[in-house]
């Protein structure tokens, strides 16, 4: 009896050690669990959400304009941010009576584009300013563009501090959905 109660916690052991082992593995290089602590990114995501990243999808290609992103922060990069990739290296934006111009081009797509209005602030968003971005770099914007500390304060994102793409809200039940 002793030596088939030694055998099944082992067999408990080793499952436990295996599923733990996977699931550090999925987490730190495929999908990592996100929670918005503000409503920088309002409508599409509100303080609270839970969403689902997937760490893996920017190995293998290039993020598109319109993304929603997580990045390490570039004043802080302990700290992980969320916000929507509006424009890539060698581009010019500017933002005028609420659009997002890049290339001197209104942007309407993705379709999310035309929803959102944008404001003029901080150094990198100034009334008028034209910025042109750095190789290997982003400029991020908050949906929320009236509550967003985002590229217009501190500028771009470097390629190397992407961290992934948001592509699904799993909590609250109510709101979840896959994020455009």
């Amino acid at each position: 009896m002793k030596e088939k109660t030694k055998k099944l916690i082992r067999e408990y052991v080793e499952s436990l050690l295996i599923a733990a082992v996977l699931a550090l593995i999925i987490r730190t290089f495929i999908v990592t669990p996100f929670k918005i602590p503000t409503s920088s990114m309002e409508p599409t995501l509100m303080p609270g959400d839970k969403i689902f990243v997937n760490r893996f999808i920017y190995r293998f290609g290039l993020p598109k304009r319109g993304d929603v992103v997580v990045f390490r922060y570039p004043e802080n990069p302990r700290r992980d941010f969320i916000k929507r990739l509006v424009a890539f290296g060698a581009e010019t934006i500017e933002i005028a009576d609420g659009k997002l111009m890049i290339n001197g081009e209104v942007v309407d797509d993705p379709e999310i584009f035309q929803e959102l209005e944008y404001y003029n602030r901080g150094a990198y968003g100034a009334e008028d300013a034209q910025i042109t971005i750095p190789k290997d770099c982003y400029f991020v914007l908050g949906d929320n563009s009236g509550s967003s500390r985002d590229s217009r304060y501190w500028g771009f994102v470097p390629r190397k501090f992407l961290l992934g793409k948001a592509f699904v809200i799993w909590w609250p039940p109510k709101r979840a959905r896959a994020i455009k």
